[in-house]
Order: C-alpha cells, then structure tokens, then sequence
C-alpha cells in the first residue's frame, strides 16, 4: 500500500509532470524528423531530464506529534517484545531494566504535545528510541551466546542500559520539573490564602 501511495505520489509530481513536457517535446521531434530511428531514446531522454531539472516536492519536517509519540511508543514496544522473545537468552536483569526505561520515556510520550515543545527532551527521547536502545540491544543479541557470555558482553549490556536509564531519567526529570513546579506554587498559593 505505501508503495502504490508513492506511485501516486509521483504521478501527480512536478518531476512527472515536468518529464511529460519532455517526452512530448521528443515525440514533436519525431514527428518532425529531427530524432530520426532513435527517437524512443530521445523522448526517454528528454523525460529524464525534464523530472530532472523539475523542482523537488516539498518536504513537510514538522509531523503531528500525536502521531510522532504514537511511533516512538510502537518502536520502544517493538524493543521490549523482541527482547521477552529472546527469554533465557538476555541476563535476568536485562528485562527489567528495558522496562523501567520504557516507563520513563512513555510518561514523556503520553504528553506529546509538550514534548514538542521542548526541543531538548524530543530529541533526547527520539535519540533513546531510535538509536541507543535499539543499539545496545541488537548488538548484544547478534552475538552468539557463548561468544557474549566469553567476552562478558552481559555486564556491558547491563552498564549500558543503567547509563541510559539514567539519561532517560535526566531527561525526565529536566521535563516535569515544570509541572512540579507549578504544583508547588500551587501549595504555597492556597496556604497563603487561608
């Protein structure tokens, strides 16, 4: 389906349409005689070069960010259930761990909106998601058991999931501290009041 909406994408395109202006520039050409017995590859050529020189679509990078959190939880769900499938496979404090991190990201993920907001705490949980998880956990996997269990790749897995847990908790923290914030400020306001 995403391949089809691609197509669909291109043939209503600039680039397309630019390409067709060439193809027919071509087939004036042979209608003239100038392209002679070669005209399939003049009308080829001028289409390629027409979607060539045609301006680029225009790139939306701003998303709705409902939909970027409801990504990154998919992907960060995905890394959980890939390691439960992997059991004995990971150290006993492996899952755990993932889990924890999990719970911190997603109670960032659950306000998305405020997470755009905050360039810094995007872009240290996107990083988590997208990158460093995925990394650490796919790198320990590829390895075979008694190579990982050899050259004692659990306790690098394991001290790499505490130092992103304490980034993600950092990160965290850096957020809420706005909300804790205002719920202080409320305290202090309806002591005042009495």
């Amino acid at each position: 389906m995403a391949t089809s909406d691609a197509v669909l994408r291109y043939l209503g395109s600039w680039k397309n349409l630019a390409g067709c202006v060439g193809g027919l520039v071509g087939l004036a050409l042979h209608l003239f005689g100038v392209a002679g017995s070669y005209w399939l590859f003049v009308v080829a050529g001028l289409y390629g070069f027409g979607a060539l020189i045609a301006p680029p679509a225009k790139v939306t990078l701003v998303t709705d960010p409902d939909q970027e959190a409801a990504f990154l939880r998919t992907e960060l769900f995905s890394l959980l259930t890939k390691v439960r499938g992997f059991g004995g496979r990971v150290p006993a404090d492996v899952l755990p761990k993932l889990e924890r991190i999990a719970e911190v990201l997603n109670g960032m993920l659950a306000q998305p909106r405020r997470l755009r907001s905050d360039p810094d705490a995007l872009h240290a949980v996107t990083r988590l998601v997208g990158t460093d998880l995925p990394l650490s956990v796919q790198t320990y996997l590829n390895l075979p058991w008694w190579y990982a269990a050899a050259r004692g790749a659990d306790g690098q897995l394991t001290r790499q999931l505490d130092l992103l847990l304490a980034d993600a908790e950092r990160t965290a923290s850096a957020f809420h501290e706005a909300d804790a914030q205002r719920q202080s400020d409320h305290t202090r306001y309806l002591e005042e009041r009495d």
